[in-house]
């Protein structure tokens, strides 16, 4: 059975014809399917929970983006018997877009209705919090505060939190420990990465691989405010290697200590309070449909 999980509020005028799309994409294939819409935080996970523990062999659709994944992600049970399929259909799409999704509906259902999944990794805290795309600290997070906070839709809230966090952010000092070695940093960022990009197109990993049993670490030391909007816009174009003061590397498992005792996280966007980042990649578990 294919479960298609979809935000109710979002499945109106052109989002409609999209589920419509998706429908029909698994009529003509003869797959059987049911809806779930949700209507309030959560409901992605629990509609998974109980799909994946139900027993059976299942495909959960995600029908949204990097947050609705998040929740799927968060909510899997049965990883041998059960797959996941994407329809790009949120704000933020950045799993989809590093792992190479179509974002036309048909060809992304036909993917799901014609191939078969292939093993891909998934970030995996000590906490149990799990990140199919990113986790991070420092100005991701203040950019996402910033963002939420506004009265801004779409990516444009993003870009305008940038640019406002660009002009405010003083950095954050935290210890970080990857591959033997323990270091205090005072930095801008501090993030791992499963998927190439977060934060609306922010190439950051772009040698990421979602299936090379590999986190992709990264540490963007602190700079003068006059070279933070440069050393962004070299990010934003995956030249993260030419940015001066970046740590770029890939780890088994790192762990990022926040310095001050209340802090905040994120992982695919959402925000975490004092919630540690131990963080191991956890590798080919999850069956997902690649085009």
């Amino acid at each position: 059975m294919h479960y298609i999980i979809a935000n109710a509020a979002r499945v109106n005028g052109r989002k409609a014809m999209e589920l419509d799309i998706v429908k029909d994409v698994f009529e003509r294939a003869g797959l059987e399917y049911e809806v779930l819409l949700t209507s309030k935080a959560g409901d992605a996970k629990t509609f998974t929970e109980q799909i994946t523990g139900s027993g059976g062999v299942h495909t959960v659709v995600a029908m949204g983006g990097d947050g609705t994944l998040h929740e799927i992600i968060n909510g899997f049970h049965d990883f041998e018997n059960c797959s996941l399929g994407l329809i790009p259909s949120g704000t933020g799409n950045d799993f989809a877009e590093g792992a190479g999704v179509p974002f036309d509906t048909k060809k992304a259902a036909e993917i799901i209705a014609y191939r078969a999944p292939q093993p891909i990794d998934f970030i995996e805290l000590s906490s149990g919090l799990r990140s199919i795309n990113s986790v991070g600290m420092g100005i991701d997070v203040d950019v996402l505060q910033r963002a939420y906070a506004g009265k801004n839709k779409g990516r444009s809230k993003y870009l305008k939190a940038l640019l406002s966090s660009l002009k405010h952010f003083n950095g954050c000092s935290f210890t970080v420990e990857y591959n033997g070695i323990k270091e205090k940093r005072f930095g801008l960022i501090a993030a791992l990465g499963n998927g190439r990009q977060f934060g609306g197109g922010i190439k950051i990993f772009p040698d990421a691989k979602i299936n090379d049993g590999y986190l992709d670490f990264i540490i963007v030391d602190y700079i003068s405010r006059s070279k933070i909007l440069g050393a962004f816009i070299k990010l934003m174009r995956g030249k993260v290697n030419s940015v001066k003061g970046a740590t770029v590397v890939k780890t088994k498992s790192a762990t990022f200590i926040h310095e001050d005792e209340n802090y905040i996280i994120q992982a695919e966007g959402e925000l975490y309070q004092n919630m540690p980042i131990e963080a191991h990649i956890v590798e080919g578990k999850l069956k997902f449909y690649l085009p």
